[in-house]
């Protein structure tokens, strides 16, 4: 592998994966390449990114999910954070995927760079861990205001551990009136091809 490969991993649940970006540091900082299209496809990740998303999150504990865009607007994401740090969270939403229902945790910060990909047919959602943190995201379909939907981030039959313990997350409306996982007739289905 040469030092300018990005490292593409597979992570618990089918089609989504963790990538390290190229990075080079010395004493003034570093340099990095977070996004190289020829990378990601020789690396098995055929989305078309062709819009970024950046979101703002000035309190710790801000919790945004669990949120995905329903046929034909779903969207592939690659999520990275800028500044601050992140539990990024996502639920394979595609019926008779090896992994349907199951979700993973997994913690993004500006500080290495790591990134998730993740893939259509799948919720994401994630909980900010520390305050002013920024997070960007690539997607493969612009955004549709009507096909947005989202399920509820605290829904027993997920069984998702946010960190939380006995402190309320910070929640928009969207996500306080978010469907239960049971109501969520998901659309998604799994292509093994």
């Amino acid at each position: 592998m040469a030092e300018t490969d990005f490292e593409i991993s597979p992570l618990s649940l089918t089609d989504a994966r963790l990538i390290k970006p190229p990075r080079f540091g010395d004493h003034r900082g570093y340099f990095a390449v977070p996004f190289n299209r020829d990378q990601l496809k020789a690396g098995g990740i055929e989305a078309d990114f062709c819009q970024d998303n950046q979101s703002l999150s000035r309190e710790v504990n801000t919790l945004r999910g669990l949120h995905c865009q329903m046929p034909p607007y779903d969207q592939a994401k690659l999520v990275r954070v800028l500044n601050g740090r992140i539990t990024d969270v996502l639920v394979d939403a595609r019926r008779g995927s090896p992994t349907f229902g199951q979700h993973l945790a997994r913690d993004l910060d500006a500080e290495t760079g790591l990134q998730v990909f993740v893939p259509r047919g799948f919720l994401h959602g994630f909980i900010t861990r520390e305050p002013d943190t920024v997070v960007l995201y690539k997607v493969d379909n612009a955004y549709a205001p009507g096909s947005d939907r989202s399920v509820s981030w605290n829904d027993p039959a997920l069984g998702i551990d946010w960190g939380l313990g006995t402190t309320e997350p910070v929640l928009s409306r969207k996500d306080r009136e978010a469907v239960s996982w049971t109501e969520f007739d998901t659309p998604f289905r799994y292509d093994a091809g």
